[in-house]
């Protein structure tokens, strides 16, 4: 089930920055990350409320809270700084560049999680980082 829900996540994204981009023509890229800030917070919250998650909050800890925000944060400065990107660059460009996060996801997964990198893992790593300077490359 993972995967279908992989599958959909990278779907939205695609369809995220499209739309995003005809959506921002004359618009101030913070002024178009708020409205979809909104957008999502109140999607958030429907869901969590009529799965009846809200209850849970309750049994969050310190440690939940303090790394759930920071990783809000973390979300917050992420969509800044990829609306100004495409607000001035081509989304093609820009996505490549963005995506390329992922190989910093597993760098950080191997050094703060323990997570372990296979062959497989490696070779997919070296092929993004190379397929993002051909993108960038002029």
């Amino acid at each position: 089930m993972w995967k279908l829900f992989a599958i959909l996540s990278a779907v939205f994204a695609a369809l995220t920055s499209i739309l995003a981009k005809i959506g921002m023509k004359g618009v101030d890229s913070n002024l178009a990350t708020a409205i979809r800030t909104v957008v999502v917070v109140i999607l958030s919250w429907g869901i969590v409320f009529s799965a009846g998650g809200q209850n849970a909050i309750k049994g969050l800890t310190k440690q939940n809270w303090t790394f759930l925000i920071l990783s809000g944060l973390a979300t917050g400065l992420s969509w800044i700084f990829y609306y100004r990107a495409i607000s001035v660059g081509n989304v093609s460009q820009v996505a490549i560049i963005d995506k390329s996060s992922i190989v910093l996801t597993l760098i950080l997964a191997f050094v703060i999680l323990g997570e372990q990198f296979t062959l497989k893992t490696l070779l997919a790593s070296a092929f993004m980082i190379i397929g993002t300077f051909i993108m960038i490359w002029k």
